[in-house]
């Protein structure tokens, strides 16, 4: 017998387990139970955000982001003493106005430096003024996750120790108490501005289970509060990190819908007896829309095996356009969810930043008058920015928004068209053989309302707003309001296609009761499956609310 001795590699492999499985006896996992992400401020995935928001991954920062935070700030204090034009510096406080900042030893002045610590403060407190219920742990988590790697872009001039600050509540697990209202979209500075407020002990945050003051916390976690300079208040203040954490969120749920979604109608489809023919390759070869065509195709993929495949003359040669036309509509709500991806990917690993620090200036226009007060000589300028606009971001969200209350109408129309005996040939409200009751007559109502509030959740928002701050901020994106408009269509989307689940199924069973031998597609049987798991054929009327609710909850893990 040729026994093979076991590599080094294996070894410690095997070594390392039984180490583990040690600890794991004593107690002692808690250094082995975390990831590590280091970040750096120009790769974070959506994933390792959200790995971060979770509590499963503890955060590092990247030497190379230390130094660009440090050369920024540089950049910012030598754009101070050279009389650059420096918000909270050079600009913004009274006594900055007429009194040289700096000794000529480079340091600033006490006046200065005491005048600019008191701008940094006043500017937190009065910034202070959120409304509504505190943002969940985990939301505050991913909206200082995002800040964090924006911060290590390195284009916002703090101090390095304000990135370190926003390490040290995350791996301590601090959490400021952040008010959920209050931003109008041009970068949330009423939100956002409770962070650098907690920072400075001057808050309250939810530190081991209780909400106590910012002071309190920071002293039994060892860490030392910030004392603010130059454009420390401004960078922690103003920024888009909250409204992006949930815009974040509201994609997660759209890729949610949209992963069930082709599956979920797929199997409305059987429950019809429906037509493949406006899905097949060459229907949309045709008109060759690129989205339209993969939709179709994955669609097509949830019924192999389906029994629409074999020929049937009680097949209608056209359904209802709500089932001829979902895959238009999961195509353009799938375009959409890709774009709201994309343009978040960008949107926390950059800058919005005003001004910004740029340390590597390109060199068009350089030469202008008008740029040349903006360079710091040999470190690159301060330059003012509209990049606390996130309107790329909250289109996104808004157009995904239209796209998904379209898909809405589509589920509530199939669900309709199932309870009824015309289009299915089964009996009115899918009711079940001896069931004298109402079956599914009533239900109808729990999806129009959801649908009519989807609809009104859909309406633009990007636009509205009034002029504020002395009629310098006319224009507004009201990106969390969107993205709250997000998350709510979305969570409507759940329950609308659990209900729907509860048709099809339901449609489903009465079918194998002409036809036992009746073939699904080999998605939509496990689909079938996993809610019969759950919700079971109705007999007899009885409460459908705990068969909503659990459908749901299939839609939510499937």
């Amino acid at each position: 017998m040729n026994i093979e001795r076991p590599t080094e590699c294996a070894v410690n492999t095997v070594t390392s387990k039984i180490a583990l499985a040690v600890l794991m006896t004593l107690g002692a996992t808690s250094a082995y139970a975390k990831d590590t992400v280091v970040l750096n401020g120009f790769d974070m995935t959506l994933d390792q955000a959200w790995e971060i928001a979770e509590g499963d991954a503890e955060v590092k920062i990247d030497r190379k982001a230390e130094k660009r935070l440090e050369k920024a700030y540089d950049t910012l204090m030598t754009a101070a003493r050279t009389g650059k034009p420096v918000y909270g510096l050079t600009v913004g406080v009274g006594l900055n106005k007429d009194h040289k900042l700096f000794d000529a030893s480079g340091e600033m002045t006490p006046e200065a430096l005491k005048a600019s610590r008191e701008f940094q403060y006043n500017a937190l407190r009065s910034h202070s003024a959120g409304v509504g219920e505190p943002m969940d742990a985990e939301m505050v988590r991913l909206g200082m996750a995002v800040r964090l790697n924006t911060l290590l872009h390195g284009q916002t001039g703090v101090q390095p120790e304000v990135a370190d600050l926003y390490v040290e509540y995350l791996n301590h697990d601090i959490i400021p108490v952040i008010p959920s209202q209050g931003t109008v979209g041009e970068a949330d500075i009423l939100l956002a501005s409770h962070v650098g407020l907690a920072m400075i002990g001057e808050w309250e945050v939810f530190y081991k289970g209780e909400r106590v003051s910012s002071a309190e916390a920071m002293k039994d976690a060892g860490i030392e509060p910030l004392s603010p300079i130059g454009k420390d208040a401004l960078s922690i203040l103003s920024n888009n990190a909250f409204a992006t954490a949930y815009a974040m969120k509201g994609l997660k749920q759209a890729e949610q819908v949209m992963e069930v979604a082709p599956t979920t109608f797929a199997l409305s489809l059987e429950a019809l007896n429906g037509n493949v023919a406006p899905y097949l390759p060459q229907t949309n070869e045709v008109r060759p829309f690129p989205s339209v065509q993969a939709m179709s195709k994955t669609i097509l993929e949830q019924l192999d095996g389906s029994y629409l495949w074999d020929a049937n003359a009680k097949r209608p040669l056209q359904d209802p356009l709500s089932f001829r036309t979902t895959g238009y509509t999961l195509a353009m709500a799938q375009k959409a969810t890709d774009e709201l991806e994309k343009m978040l990917l960008i949107q926390v690993n950059a800058s919005d930043d005003n001004p910004a620090v740029v340390l590597n200036p390109s060199k068009e226009h350089l030469k202008e008058s008008q740029l040349q007060q903006y360079l710091v000589d040999g470190k690159g300028g301060v330059f003012p920015t509209a990049n606390f606009n996130p309107l790329p971001v909250a289109m996104a969200v808004q157009q995904l928004n239209i796209a998904l209350a379209q898909v809405s109408h589509n589920t509530a129309m199939r669900t309709l068209r199932l309870s009824d005996d015309h289009f299915t040939g089964l009996p009115r409200f899918l009711t079940a053989p001896g069931n004298m009751g109402h079956a599914f007559g009533a239900v109808q109502k729990t999806f129009a309302d959801l649908h009519t509030r989807n609809k009104h959740l859909a309406q633009p928002v990007t636009f509205e707003g009034i002029a504020i701050a002395g009629n310098i901020e006319d224009t507004f994106t009201n990106m969390k309001l969107a993205s709250d408009n997000l998350i709510g269509i979305t969570d409507n989307l759940y329950t609308m296609f659990g209900v729907e689940l509860l048709h099809s199924t339901q449609a489903i069973d009465l079918r194998r009761m002409e036809n036992p031998d009746l073939k699904l597609g080999k998605a939509t049987e496990k689909l079938y499956d996993a809610y019969r798991e759950k919700v079971s054929f109705v007999k007899v009327d009885r409460p459908y609310t705990p068969d909503i609710a659990a459908g749901k909850l299939v839609v939510e893990q499937f």
